[in-house]
């Protein structure tokens, strides 16, 4: 598949998920009329859904990375080119902020607007560097183990991380960048998301390491 495709593939399906994302934040937070719960319960269903069909359409053409961690490990991994990370990662990144516009436009509000929505503590950055190791692990040992079953195990685990974490699992520096700028229920405060993205970094190379040492000896990186 050529570069050009891969890309734009990442880019449809990095935009549709903060679509999803965002969207689904602001429409539960509306029907919840109030109930937390009952807004995260729709925010986490759509995303986990959401995600699974975004990777089955365009897992087949760029990888489905949506994700600078995702693509970074795939390097690693000798999946994807070096010369490519930088394009992938800008490209997610570019993506993520059309996808925060378009949900935007799909309920009146402005296209950008910092988030006031306060995601500090210890507490939160733990939360983000587990989220991002079960996130990467799952997709690096599924990928090896049972590759057809990596949209559905990735979903799966998105939609249980929203609840078992405090931050509510974004475990994705591009989603954490452009989530800043919607200061809706799923928005994160712009002086909050280095550390998230820290967080998750970490996350992920000790996710790298445990797979290497788990798997190495069937399936090595």
């Amino acid at each position: 598949m050529s570069l050009g495709k891969r890309l734009a593939a990442e880019a449809l399906g990095t935009a549709l998920l903060l679509a999803i994302i965002i969207g689904s934040g602001i429409m539960g937070e509306q029907l919840a009329q109030g109930n937390a719960a009952v807004a995260l319960l729709a925010n986490a269903l759509a995303t986990g859904a959401g995600l699974s069909v975004l990777i089955l359409v365009f897992g087949p053409v760029s990888g489905a990375h949506f994700n600078p961690l995702v693509s970074i490990a795939e390097a690693l991994r000798s999946s994807l080119p070096w010369r490519e990370v930088p394009l992938y990662i800008v490209t997610q990144i570019a993506a993520a902020f059309a996808g925060v516009a378009a949900a935007h436009l799909m309920f009146g509000k402005p296209l950008f607007f910092a988030s006031q929505h306060i995601r500090a503590g210890w507490p939160m950055l733990w939360s983000e560097a587990v989220a991002a190791f079960g996130l990467l692990l799952a997709i690096l040992a599924v990928s090896k183990t049972r590759p057809a079953a990596v949209p559905f195990a990735v979903g799966a685990y998105i939609t249980a991380a929203y609840w078992f974490t405090a931050s509510t699992s974004f475990a994705n520096p591009a989603v954490t960048l452009a989530r800043a700028a919607s200061d809706t229920f799923a928005g994160i405060r712009p002086d909050d998301a280095p550390g998230f993205i820290v967080a998750q970094a970490l996350g992920a190379i000790a996710a790298l390491g445990a797979y290497r040492w788990l798997f190495a000896s069937k399936h090595p990186a």
